[in-house]
């Protein structure tokens, strides 16, 4: 039995190596980096050779304040509305439940998730195909004689973060649906029946049965959605980057990218990219106290 029971650990050991492997790999070695937000780096000297500054690249994000509060405006304002429309999933998979017909309900599933497994590159594409001055959406205003802002929407600044919100939710809320729908299936029938017997009627079902059962998920998805309060992505800003909406666009994330690749300063980089994950860790910590106790579980 003990042999057995060896057998069987060795053997799942040796399955989750390779993603053990991967994660120390790309999640925990990197971390040694952040010992150069202690130097002035420079790619041409070796490590003996640079200049250590101590707390400097630290005071000079104090110094910079204007601007990391101008990215962080940006990343909060992000994460906040994303968070305001967490609901909508909920809902679409709860009407979308209550569809009788089994090939339109696959072709509204397949129809929504579809743009899940798009590259933002290719959404860009798309977005500018329609959206542009000379897109579809402007060409045909103009057609039917309608007035034309001279800007347009993929340059208006005050329009950045819904614009930027609306891409988000088209690309993903049929993701996240289908881990409603399948929440909604793991619902006890017995329960709707039981409701039924009861006098319960479609309404009555929603709100007594399939909400209360798809009410651990949402809240567990939207406390992890708060964990990543700071963590809005960067593909989605870099490809959507223009001057006209530079000082709205920039998300921590891509800010990141630009002092560290673009400016080349390395080290003032990592310094962010270390407060940013740290902040996140704290962040993880707060909602899983939050998850104890409220729902007296912890997760992680």
């Amino acid at each position: 039995m003990t042999y057995k029971s060896n057998k069987t650990g060795w053997r799942y050991f040796l399955i989750a190596m390779p993603f053990m492997i991967y994660v120390t790999a790309f999640y925990f070695v990197p971390l040694f980096g952040w010992i150069y937000s202690f130097y002035n780096y420079n790619p041409a000297l070796s490590f003996s050779q640079l200049q250590f500054v101590g707390f400097d690249n630290f005071m000079k994000m104090y110094n910079e304040w204007s601007e990391i509060y101008r990215v962080l405006k940006n990343t909060l304002a992000m994460s906040v509305l994303s968070i305001l429309v967490t609901p909508l999933p909920l809902v679409a998979a709860i009407m979308l439940n209550e569809v009788k017909h089994d090939k339109f309900k696959r072709f509204i599933q397949t129809v929504t998730t579809l743009p899940n497994f798009i590259s933002w590159i290719v959404v860009f594409a798309l977005t500018f195909a329609v959206f542009s001055n000379e897109g579809l959406y402007y060409t045909l205003l103009r057609n039917l004689h309608l007035d034309v802002p001279v800007i347009g929407i993929m340059g208006n600044n005050g329009a950045t973060w819904f614009f930027q919100l609306g891409l988000s939710v088209w690309k993903g809320i049929g993701w996240t649906m289908i881990i409603y729908i399948a929440a909604i299936a793991g619902i006890d029938n017995e329960q709707y029946e039981a409701a039924r017997i009861d006098g319960a009627g479609k309404f009555g079902l929603m709100r007594h049965i399939t909400i209360p059962g798809l009410a651990p998920t949402f809240f567990v998805l939207l406390l992890l959605q708060i964990s990543n309060l700071l963590n809005n992505g960067f593909d989605q800003y870099f490809v959507f980057y223009n001057s006209l909406v530079a000082d709205k666009i920039e998300v921590l994330d891509f800010y990141i990218y630009k002092v560290g690749w673009l400016v080349s300063d390395y080290s003032y980089a990592t310094v962010l990219g270390m407060v940013k994950s740290l902040l996140g860790i704290a962040l993880l910590f707060a909602v899983n106290y939050l998850s104890r106790k409220t729902k007296g579980e912890s997760l992680l």
